[in-house]
């Protein structure tokens, strides 16, 4: 898939779960979730596509390349990732963390090659995690409900229209040259799912409904993310509280392709 087909597919998603939203389909008393069955049945469909496709393609990536290769691999794609994370740490008015990221890329580019070495973490200087969705967020947008969306995987109302943005200034999808394009967003898309193997376990361990788990965990995430790791205490306790936390870097792995697309080097 390439970014331009996928900048649409995020577009069309966003008008369709508006559409899908305002007609009422709702399909449990969950306020969170009200399409359940319809997220349930796409959750079906990118499981299906990651366990007979992408998961065993990052198998045979983790066997062939060693770790240090797949941790230059990672690098590299985190510093790309800085820039952007400079961007909406200046949108939310975070002046200190947006001069720290864009000394990461300076440092990493640099020193680190290019970025295939992360010197700037080596050195202290610390790593952020930040797009479009926390920033709207952070300017108090509302997470609305949550949504499954075919090959992104399940995020809030919000992420959806976030995720738009991120993939309009992904800078891996404007290279002009096709092929490097391609396979630059094909390695991104295998290495980040490598990343997902210890906490695949984990949910596997520990959930009864995966669905659910992963759920409860994803927006539990992306309130820490949203408040900076301190978030206001909740009316109702989160169902997953006690074990989410374990999971929250896990669902992604139910959504490889916008794990490659928007996300680097955790």
């Amino acid at each position: 898939m390439s970014v331009s087909t996928a900048r649409r597919l995020a577009t069309l998603s966003a008008i369709a779960l508006m559409a899908v939203l305002q007609a009422g389909c709702a399909t449990s008393g969950n306020p969170r979730d009200p399409i359940e069955g319809f997220n349930r049945a796409v959750f079906a469909f990118n499981d299906g596509l990651d366990k007979a496709l992408i998961k065993p393609v990052a198998q045979g990536y983790v066997a062939v390349l060693p770790q240090p290769a797949r941790n230059g691999v990672s690098n590299f794609f985190g510093n790309i990732g800085d820039i952007f994370i400079a961007v909406n740490n200046l949108l939310q008015g975070k002046v200190p963390e947006a001069i720290n990221d864009v000394g990461r890329v300076l440092v990493n580019s640099s020193l680190g090659v290019l970025g295939f070495m992360d010197v700037a973490s080596d050195l202290g200087v610390e790593k952020h995690e930040e797009d479009f969705g926390q920033t709207f967020g952070w300017w108090g947008v509302g997470d609305g409900p949550y949504v499954v969306l075919p090959f992104f995987g399940g995020r809030t109302t919000r992420d959806v229209f976030g995720l738009a943005l991120d993939l309009e200034a992904d800078p891996v999808g404007r290279l002009a040259n096709v092929p490097e394009r391609n396979s630059l967003l094909a390695t991104r898309v295998i290495d980040v799912r490598s990343q997902l193997f210890p906490a695949e376990k984990i949910v596997d361990e520990a959930a009864l409904d995966r669905y659910s788990y992963l759920r409860d965990a994803y927006l539990q995430r992306r309130r820490s993310l949203i408040y900076d790791g301190n978030p206001p205490r909740e009316k109702e306790d989160d169902s997953a509280a006690g074990s989410a936390d374990r999971a929250v870097r896990a669902e992604p792995a139910s959504a490889p392709m916008v794990a490659a697309l928007t996300t680097v080097a955790r």
